[in-house]
């Protein structure tokens, strides 16, 4: 098919669905143009390893004061910042470029758009191109992560911001829950919090989970790395709110608990642009704040054990999977995993608590053997559920679904 991708940010291997699915369906044949905005240096990189993979880019700066513009314009009116934050005129031209008609043939089977930060190029796509397929590419319901966020959150600021948002964010979902040919979300979680927005039986676009993916050549056991029998390690981009919850409540409720009964065990809290009050953690001889690394792999790899104490969140947790995917036992809570069709106990641990999931961590530092055997079963459910392969496969019976649809109301 000829896709024309739409991505609010350079796809990367942080952003793991945009970046292993356009190199996926490349591989699988399709012909691929790619629209995207870049506000980081080591972006460039990436792209230059998509267009290698045979894709087409065009990629466009995103400059911090524009960011910041598109806020402030969206304060008085009723749409979310999120929604004008990455709206840059020059990515909007070129997509109408690139959307024209040449001698009469339309140049793209479909219109696929992420996030709802790119979905104000969908809606004029939308009205300037009638009869283009879209398909958008939501990934999370935002609006139920932000429910979750103002209760939770354990930012002041993220608090105001996210009750700020939460009600426009809930009327703009509702509209776009009537648009487009189809709309994507990661996880089952996502897709009940989309339905519950509207009237029972309300008609809507069909939504369908199309969950993310772990690329099993970047995430693999290495039986030449020697695990540390007492380190932990939390993983995640640390300036997202949740994560910074995360890491807080794992820090002070969790690991005291731990420390208490094995003062020895270590701490790493591997990921970018740690927020302030964690970088503040590695004052703590027993803690590790690594900041940004090359790759999280070998940090997976030698860990004892993978945390993810998550309070509050939307969508797959990438961490999660990527620490299975290395056959690193993992100790989470219920809302890591919600999404997931993992069963607890046999791929991984649940708790709920601090004292239930210190006393799992205790445990299970205490049995290698266990460890071993929740770390293979946890490669393999991976290796079922979650190769990019099989999601790219999903994501092409969507097009021609998509497809076939418009072919039966012509």
């Amino acid at each position: 098919m000829r896709l024309l991708f739409v991505v609010p940010y350079a796809p990367t291997p942080i952003y793991v669905r945009p970046y292993n699915l356009l190199r996926t369906l490349a591989r699988r044949g399709h012909r691929i143009t790619l629209l995207t905005l870049q506000s980081r240096p080591e972006g460039k990189a990436h792209l230059q390893e998509l267009r290698d993979a045979g894709i087409e880019v065009h990629s466009f700066p995103l400059r911090r004061w524009r960011s910041l513009w598109n806020a402030a314009r969206s304060l008085p009116g009723n749409r979310p910042i999120q929604a004008n934050y990455c709206w840059h005129p020059k990515l909007h031209r070129e997509m109408e470029r690139l959307l024209t008609p040449k001698d009469g043939y339309a140049p793209y089977d479909i219109l696929h758009v992420e996030h709802l930060r790119g979905v104000q190029y969908a809606l004029h796509a939308q009205e300037h191109h009638p009869d283009l397929p879209i398909v958008w590419d939501s990934v999370d319901c935002i609006s139920y992560l932000f429910q979750q966020a103002a209760e939770r959150s354990r930012s002041f600021f993220g608090q105001w911001v996210t009750r700020l948002e939460l009600g426009r964010t809930l009327r703009l979902e509702r509209e776009l829950l009537r648009k487009f040919d189809h709309i994507l979300v990661t996880s089952r979680n996502d897709k009940q919090a989309y339905e519950a927005l509207l009237p029972e039986n309300a008609p809507h676009t069909p939504i369908q989970v199309v969950p993310n993916g772990v690329s099993l050549d970047d995430f693999y056991p290495d039986e030449n790395i020697k695990r540390s029998s007492r380190t932990l390690v939390v993983s995640g981009k640390m300036s997202y709110h949740a994560n910074v919850t995360m890491v807080l409540n794992l820090v002070e409720d969790i690991m005291p608990l731990v420390w208490r009964e094995q003062p020895e065990v270590h701490l790493q809290i591997v990921g970018k642009d740690p927020h302030p009050k964690i970088q503040a953690l590695g004052s703590d001889r027993r803690i590790e704040v690594t900041g940004t690394v090359p790759h999280v792999r070998p940090y997976l790899q030698r860990a004892a054990i993978a945390v993810a104490p998550l309070a509050y969140g939307a969508g797959i947790q990438n961490k999660v999977l990527e620490a299975m995917a290395c056959a690193t036992p993992v100790v989470c809570t219920s809302q890591a995993v919600s999404a997931l069709e993992a069963e607890p106990g046999r791929h991984l641990l649940v708790a709920d608590t601090p004292e239930t999931f210190a006393q799992t961590i205790i445990n299970l530092l205490r049995d290698e053997k266990r460890r071993a055997v929740l770390g293979q079963a946890g490669h393999a459910y991976v290796e079922r559920y979650h190769r990019w392969d099989s999601i790219a496969a999903l994501l092409e019976d969507v097009y021609q679904q998509v497809q076939m649809e418009r072919i039966r109301r012509t």
